[in-house]
């Protein structure tokens, strides 16, 4: 089984390096897609990964795992995916956001902020504060576990208010009633990828799904 790992915005493929690891000792073929927002936009970055993800199911069977903007690729990817490509047996979403992510529309919206955040997030971060753009990325028919954090700072002084959130994304944010299997953990949205627990979570659905049976 081979497993594809896409980081979120303003991190690097070693922001998954603890969790391939322990992937990797688990018996599962790990890989890692590696982008820049600075440098690409947000079409070039996904026709780039759809066709990372033609070459990994060319060789069998795999799951993807998305971290925050990474899970949105994903999921913008795999609907331009050909008819004829092999699909995901699974795929984990890790502070995924679903609809259009509160900080970013706030970071445009504050002038002292927005060239600063235009700067560095170029199209993807436009992206992620329009709620046109997000809504258009469809949720795919497939087997889907969101895992979320909810450690991050809540109430009066909080962007999000009182609601749960990692401190980066809200709870609602990464929430979809298309989505039945969502898991939260007392995980702040940056560590999501080097958590152990969440890596025995993507190890426990694969075993119990049979997607491969000699798993360490």
């Amino acid at each position: 089984m081979q497993v594809l790992f896409v980081h979120g915005m303003g991190r690097s493929a070693l922001s998954g390096w603890p969790m391939l690891f322990r992937l990797r000792k688990a018996g599962l073929h790990t890989a890692s897609f590696a982008y820049s927002v600075s440098l690409q936009s947000f079409d070039h970055i996904e026709k780039r990964l759809t066709q990372h993800i033609i070459a990994v199911a060319a060789q069998g069977d795999y799951v993807l795992i998305g971290h925050s903007l990474g899970g949105v690729l994903i999921r913008s990817a795999l609907r331009a995916l050909p008819t004829e490509t092999r699909n995901p047996k699974h795929i984990f979403l890790l502070g995924s956001p679903i609809q259009a992510a509160l900080l970013a529309q706030k970071f445009q919206a504050i002038p002292m902020f927005r060239l600063l955040f235009r700067w560095v997030t170029r199209d993807c971060g436009n992206l992620l504060g329009s709620s046109q753009r997000m809504s258009a990325i469809c949720i795919p028919n497939l087997p889907i576990t969101a895992i979320v954090g909810i450690k991050g700072f809540s109430g009066q002084w909080s962007p999000f208010g009182l609601e749960a959130n990692d401190g980066v994304v809200s709870l609602a944010e990464v929430s979809s009633v298309l989505i039945s299997d969502q898991i939260k953990l007392p995980v702040v949205h940056s560590l999501l990828p080097a958590n152990k627990q969440v890596t025995e979570i993507i190890l426990q659905r694969i075993k119990g799904n049979h997607y491969i049976s000699d798993i360490a």
